[in-house]
C-alpha cells in the first residue's frame, strides 16, 4: 500500500480524505500546522523546514495550498516533493480559474512537475454553511449576508471533492485530468437557506452586503487582509452570474451522480449544529 501526505488535514477536505485512504489499507501521513495523533506531522507553509519531514517516504500528496500561497513557495514545495520521491500529487484547486484560457499560474509548478498529477477544481462547498469559520454563526442567527446578490452556486459536498481525491491520489486514470466539480443544480443563497430553514423549522433570510464592506467584516472577524478580499471577490463574482452553471467533474472521475444539496442539509440538520 501507498504512504500518502494529506496537507490541510483539519479541513473541509482532508479531514474527509485521510479517514477514507486509512480504511482503503494506505499509511497516511495527516499534516496540519496543530499536528496531533497518529500518524500526524506538523506541517506550516510559513516554515519550510517543516516541509522535508513531511514529505520524507511518502509516495502521494493531496496537496491543498492557501489561497494567498505565493507562487515561489508553491514551486519550492514541488521541487521537495519530486526530491523526496513523490510519484503522484492530486491538488485541490478552484473552479472556472482558467476562464482566461491557458495554465493558471496556481497550478503551473504541479502541472509542469514531471510528476503524476490530478486537478480537483470544486466551486463553493455545501459545508461553508455549518463551517464555525464561515457561515455557521449567521446562519445560527437568522440573517445571512453577502455580495453574492441573487446570483446562483451549484454547491458542492466536500464528500464528493474527497472521494475524488482519494480516487486520484489511488486509482489509474486520473493523471494528466482536470476534473472540474460541482453539485447537481444551481441555487441563490436565498435558496438555499429556505432549504436549511426548512429542515430546521426557522425562517433564514439572505442579504446583500457590498464587496468592500465584507472584506471588512472578514478581517473584522479573523481573516487576512489578502483572503478576505479574494473571498469577497468570488462572492462578488457568483452575486454577477459567474459560477451559474454545472460542472461534470464528479460524474467524471467516479461514476456517479454529485449528491444534492438538499442530502447535506437532511443530514446536517440531524447533527443539530444549527440549532440555537
Amino acid at each position: 500500500m501507498t504512504e500518502i501526505l494529506v496537507l490541510g488535514s483539519t479541513g473541509k477536505t482532508g479531514s474527509r480524505v485521510a479517514p477514507r485512504l486509512q480504511a482503503l489499507g494506505h499509511t497516511v501521513r495527516s499534516a496540519s500546522r496543530t499536528a496531533a495523533g497518529p500518524g500526524a506531522v506538523r506541517f506550516d507553509w510559513a516554515d519550510p523546514a517543516t516541509w522535508d519531514p513531511a514529505l520524507a517516504g511518502v509516495q502521494a500528496v493531496y496537496f491543498v495550498p492557501t489561497e494567498t500561497l505565493g507562487l515561489p513557495e508553491r514551486a519550492a514545495f514541488v521541487d521537495r516533493a519530486k526530491a523526496a520521491g513523490v510519484q503522484r500529487i492530486v491538488q485541490l484547486s478552484v473552479r472556472g480559474i482558467d476562464a482566461d484560457g491557458g495554465v493558471p499560474d496556481t497550478e503551473s509548478a504541479v502541472r509542469a512537475s514531471g510528476l503524476e498529477w490530478t486537478m480537483l477544481r470544486p466551486c463553493w462547498f455545501s459545508q461553508d454553511f455549518d463551517a464555525p469559520d464561515f457561515f455557521l454563526a449567521e446562519v445560527r442567527g437568522g440573517t445571512l449576508a453577502t455580495p453574492a446578490g441573487d446570483g446562483r452556486e451549484p454547491f458542492i459536498d466536500a464528500d464528493d471533492i474527497a472521494d475524488a481525491a482519494v480516487a486520484a491520489l489511488t486509482g489509474a486514470g486520473h493523471a494528466g485530468k482536470v476534473y472540474e466539480l460541482s453539485g447537481p443544480r444551481a441555487l441563490t443563497f436565498a435558496e438555499a437557506l429556505a432549504l436549511i430553514g426548512e429542515a430546521t423549522g426557522r425562517e433564514l433570510v439572505h442579504r446583500h452586503r457590498d464587496p468592500v464592506a465584507y472584506a471588512a467584516d472578514l478581517v473584522g472577524a479573523g481573516y487576512s487582509a489578502a483572503d478576505a478580499e479574494a473571498i469577497a471577490a468570488f462572492m462578488d463574482g457568483i452575486g454577477r452570474g459567474e459560477d451559474d452553471y454545472l460542472s461534470t467533474g464528479v460524474q467524471e472521475c467516479l461514476g456517479r451522480a454529485p449528491r444534492p444539496f438538499e442530502e447535506y442539509v437532511r443530514e446536517t440538520a440531524a447533527t443539530g449544529v444549527w440549532n440555537v
